[in-house]
């Protein structure tokens, strides 16, 4: 039925304001303290100082000049790309997951567009009062109330926008210096660019697009049902208990309470739509599934409303399963865990979130790489000698600036040639080449097969890293 609907409308509907009521219940609660602790957590934390010895005391700092992120007390270089892989990996895997257990939960909770459309709509609300009152001044001629209101909900719009736009800049410099440049005209380009760039998209996604950016834009609403099964939780409304035999119908005198109702085969739905009214996506639940809904619970919370009101049974509208709402008789929902497909997902969280833990608590100081010269593999001198040569590469991964010492054991002292230094001094974050020859006598050559290139960061003797090398000769060994 969906998909005949929209083909009359066309690939693309113009938008119809959408004004929803505020609602009060466990849903709200939480998407309100998700809100709360996601905007503390992001426009807070560029501000929390961190001690540094060769950075700005900030706590998370992505620092693009100086090739690093540093995030509290980790430093993360180029280098450490297998990182960003895991964590790509493990939100994927997690985003579904969740969506095969409760459907679009992130989408009605965390995702940042419905957010900040959230905080949006609340201003709005505060401005120009509940959902009456706006439909009123809408539909009002420009007067000068309209005029107030409707510039200073924009207003507003706006402000939250910019700071919004000026906080993702913060996080790419020192917050405290950057409020300063930005005043004073001394902020390097880009930070306008992407302060101006950034406040634009969000006032255009969270206060003029809102529901549209989720079904036109964001791909996730279009393919997260290929990630349902019949177990899978969701927002339903359970049809056969509102509809009854004759369908919803209003409380009115003789149909109030459920025993009226039922002896006239009505549904226990009163059609007061106020489940419709609270909708941030503007559709009817009770039209049955729809990829638009973010399943963000807030039309449960204003249909227990009503059935509290009416003494109702509550959960008409519910979280629940289309297998569990296709029985004879529902059993209590339940998350159905215990699949197959779910089993999987958590396994490979566990599993690479182990490895990527792993992978940054046994990271050492620094990295090296040691690289023979295939081309010739070997050199014979003129006096006898062979002669073999390598490429030592060394990335200082340490907070500060460090010096490394490059010795060599299994051969002779004086065997190993680094030109007119043994060690290398590198900043944070960089990388450095040494090229080194390695010079034996034929007898010696005959016998050594390997040795080992030692790389020692000044005194820091324990956290020497050695590198087995091999050594190539004409020799034939059997």
């Amino acid at each position: 039925m969906q998909s005949g609907l929209e083909d009359q409308l066309g690939l693309y509907q113009k938008r119809i304001p959408i004004f929803t009521r505020t609602v009060q219940g466990r849903f709200r609660r939480f998407k309100t303290a998700v809100l709360a602790l996601a905007y503390a957590v992001y426009f807070l934390l560029p501000w929390l100082p961190w001690d540094r010895l060769d950075a700005p005391a900030q706590a998370l700092l992505f620092d693009l000049p100086g090739r690093r992120f540093l995030i509290f007390g980790l430093t993360v270089y180029p280098q450490d790309v297998i990182w960003l892989a895991l964590l790509l990996f493990i939100a994927a895997i997690l985003l579904f997951m969740v969506t095969g257990l409760v459907g679009r939960a992130f989408c009605g909770y965390f995702c940042f567009q419905t957010l900040w459309t959230d905080f949006f709509i609340w201003i709005e609300h505060w401005i120009q009062g509940e959902r009456p009152a706006r439909v009123r001044l809408y539909r009002q001629p420009w007067d000068r109330e309209k005029l107030l209101k409707v510039g200073a909900t924009h207003a507003l719009w706006v402000l939250v926008s910019f700071w919004t736009a000026f906080t993702f800049t913060a996080y790419f410099t020192y917050a405290p210096q950057l409020v300063v440049d930005f005043l004073t005209g001394q902020a390097a380009a880009a930070a306008y660019i992407t302060t101006g760039v950034l406040t634009v998209t969000t006032y255009v996604a969270a206060g003029l697009m809102r529901e549209q950016i989720c079904t036109y834009v964001c791909p996730y609403g279009r393919f997260q049902s290929v990630m349902y099964e019949p177990e899978t939780l969701a927002v339903h409304y359970d049809a056969h208990r509102g509809e009854g035999a004759h369908g919803r119908a209003t409380a009115r005198a003789g149909q109030r309470t459920l025993d009226e109702r039922h002896a006239k085969g009505l549904g226990d739905c009163v059609d007061c739509g106020l489940c419709v009214q609270v909708c941030p996506a503007g559709i009817d639940i009770r039209d049955g599934l729809q990829y638009k809904c973010i399943s963000c619970g807030l039309c449960i919370d204003a249909c227990n409303t009503i059935m509290d009101s009416f003494d109702y049974p509550r959960g008409l509208i519910r979280y629940d399963s289309e297998q569990n709402l296709a029985a004879a008789v529902p059993a209590r929902p339940r998350l159905h865990w215990k699949r197959l497909k779910i089993v999987g997902y958590g396994a490979a969280i566990v599993l690479m979130t182990a490895f990527l833990v792993y992978s940054v608590v046994t990271r050492g100081s620094f990295e090296r790489a040691v690289t023979q010269v295939r081309q010739p593999l070997y050199v014979v001198l003129s006096n006898g000698d062979i002669r073999n040569r390598y490429q030592i590469r060394i990335t200082n991964k340490a907070p500060g600036e460090q010096t490394y010492v490059i010795s060599a054991t299994g051969i002779p002292d004086g065997a190993l040639d680094l030109g007119n230094f043994r060690e290398i001094t590198l900043k944070p974050g960089h990388t450095g080449v040494v090229q080194a020859n390695v010079r034996l006598s034929p007898a010696l050559a005959a016998r050594t097969q390997a040795f080992q290139l030692i790389i020692t960061p000044a005194g820091k003797p324990g956290e020497a890293r050695s590198e087995n090398v091999r050594f190539d000769n004409p020799v034939k060994r059997p």
